[in-house]
């Protein structure tokens, strides 16, 4: 069998405490099946999810993606905004996965934001949602369907990682519905599997035990090989 080089093995070592991935918040409804505008705790992890309208909107759990319940309103103008909070202490790396979709009298545009304090907050990305049950394209309890799927990451976003508190907006971001004409008053949009996920930052005690047994390695193979290591 070919030696291991000094470079493989060590890379080995590393993989014993390699970043892993953790579900901060995960909102599916299915326990906390909305009514009103919030907040409502994660299904797994922990933070809250709340919406803002200006006008009076009327809250609900329709289906959602592929489950029995989702989050959703009615009244939209620009502006109005789906919200989640999360911590990230611990954790860099930040990512977002969730479905959307709103009526053909819905909106259609959305921004995706974030905050660390609540009131200041920066725009990520703009995008765009299907009108639910578009032209062979469902959105209903038994089936998940992809194309309403978003993810976004956030990784580059430094400010985010090591974070008390989180926010992150769905904000409507234009007068234009879901099938290309004007948003109406009784025009909805719900949200569903909202995710949040980070790695977990390695303790430093366990990077320097990394880079100790590496060295330590390191010398174990240099004895057993005192003419060369492969």
């Amino acid at each position: 069998m070919k030696k291991l080089s000094c470079l493989t093995a060590f890379l080995m070592l590393l993989n014993l405490q390699a970043l892993k991935a953790d579900i901060l918040g995960d909102w599916t409804f299915e326990t906390s099946q909305p009514a009103t505008a919030g907040p409502f705790t994660p299904e797994i992890g922990s933070g809250s999810a709340s919406g803002f309208h200006a006008g009076a909107a009327a809250y609900s759990s329709p289906s959602g993606n592929g489950s029995l319940h989702s989050f959703s309103s009615t009244l939209w103008t620009v502006n109005d905004y789906y919200q989640f909070e999360v911590n990230t202490l611990g954790h860099s790396g930040v990512s977002l996965s969730f479905d959307q979709t709103s009526s053909n009298t819905g909106p259609g545009g959305y921004n995706l934001a974030y905050s660390t304090d609540g009131v200041n907050f920066t725009g990520f990305a703009s995008y765009t949602v299907l009108a639910n049950a578009s032209p062979n394209i469902t959105w209903n309890t038994t089936i998940y369907n992809s194309a309403y799927t978003f993810n976004f990451d956030l990784s580059t976003v430094s400010a985010l990682n090591n974070q008390s508190t989180v926010f992150f907006r769905l904000v409507d971001n234009s007068t234009v519905s879901a099938s290309g004409g004007t948003v109406g008053t009784a025009g909805t949009d719900r949200v569903d599997n909202f995710i949040v996920s980070a790695t977990t930052v390695p303790e430093p005690a366990t990077t320097i035990l990394a880079v100790l047994g590496g060295g330590l390695l390191l010398l174990t193979l240099k004895r057993q090989h005192p003419t060369g290591i492969n």
